[in-house]
């Protein structure tokens, strides 16, 4: 009896050893594990501060040939970092970095790095210094969808019309995001087709996004693809409806082919559209769809966001729905 009541107290024994460590490894687990969770969102979502001789490094000094793009916020260089991999630099214009000495630059790109979507270029870093402010984005060999349609000899033969549509519906994705799913939501501020980045696999990127502020007094640029309101002193400037009415801009760009022309295009298209002339809006260089029926509700979608004021627009859901639908349609008519 005595031998049995020390092997069943050894058993005891053990079995509470083994409970003891069994509760330190969990404990041990469960309080590294948030810590791990922390610094991947850290990683992921924070952009990196990169000192000037980084960006020297990386762009060779601003080497004048590794530019491959320029605009009214500043000029775009690719960058090669020390892995190797290709980043696009935006360094903001002088002017424009002196008349915004006193602004957040560093708090505000540490907000918009967070935005992470498959239809917008993310923000991975920025440089700030005495008369620099630089921004690093990533870099995907894309062209913007203004080259494509009104500078590139061949872009009526690579943007066909399933790929319009579908270039349609992604930026609406995109601008949704930004609206509604962002924390705190950003408004564009300056949503046009020079901001619409294509990428290899024809995927819309929006780029330039919540950077309104560098540039608050160049407007020339927007000409045509900011409402009436815009202009107003009282209740005007960027807001989610301008960016609206930007988007229905560059949908008639897509569907016609022709450039803003500083608003011109919306002056030529909606009459067309009110009046049912679907098939003159339409781009010449396209074969036309056996089924017009697409071309009917993209162009209708474009009319709502730019024919009617801010009060009366559709929100970018509303809009984002009916063209995720005609994408989906798109992508069935393919298989």
């Amino acid at each position: 009896m005595n031998h049995g009541y020390i092997v069943y107290d050894l058993v005891m024994i053990t079995l509470s050893l083994s409970l003891i460590i069994l509760g330190v490894v969990l404990f041990v687990a469960c309080k590294k594990k948030p810590v791990e969770s922390e610094e991947t969102v850290a990683v992921k979502h924070c952009a990196r501060v990169y000192s000037l001789m980084d960006i020297d490094a990386v762009t060779d000094n601003f080497n004048h040939r590794r530019v491959v793009g320029k605009g009214p916020l500043g000029t775009v260089y690719v960058g090669v970092q020390e892995n190797g991999e290709l980043v696009a630099v935006k360094r903001i214009h002088p002017v424009l970095v002196l008349s915004n000495a006193g602004l957040g630059f560093s708090s505000v790109l540490k907000w918009l790095s967070s935005v992470q979507h498959p239809n917008i270029v993310p923000i991975i870093g920025f440089s700030e210094a005495p008369g620099e402010r630089v921004i690093v984005m990533e870099f995907g060999r894309m062209m913007s969808l203004e080259f494509c349609l009104h500078q590139n000899v061949n872009g009526a033969s690579l943007l066909d019309w399933n790929k319009r549509i579908r270039i349609a519906a992604g930026t609406a994705r995109g601008l949704q995001y930004l609206h509604e799913v962002a924390t705190p939501n950003i408004v564009h501020g300056r949503v046009k087709s020079s901001n619409v980045l294509i990428d290899v696999n024809f995927c819309p990127r929006i780029c330039d996004y919540g950077l309104n502020f560098l540039a608050a007094g160049e407007k020339r640029e927007l000409v045509g693809y900011v409402d009436d309101e815009y202009w107003n002193e009282r209740g005007g400037g960027g807001s989610k409806e301008s960016d609206v009415y930007g988007l229905g801009v560059v949908l008639l760009e897509l569907i016609s082919g022709r450039g803003c022309n500083e608003g011109m295009i919306v002056e030529w298209g909606l009459p067309l559209i009110k009046a049912l002339g679907f098939g003159e809006v339409l781009d010449p260089r396209l074969v036309i769809p056996s089924d017009m029926k697409n071309v009917v509700r993209l162009a209708k979608v474009a009319s709502a966001c730019v024919g009617n004021s801010r009060k009366c627009r559709p929100s970018i859901a509303q809009v984002a729905t009916i063209l995720n639908n005609l994408e989906m349609e798109v992508c069935i008519s393919d298989l």
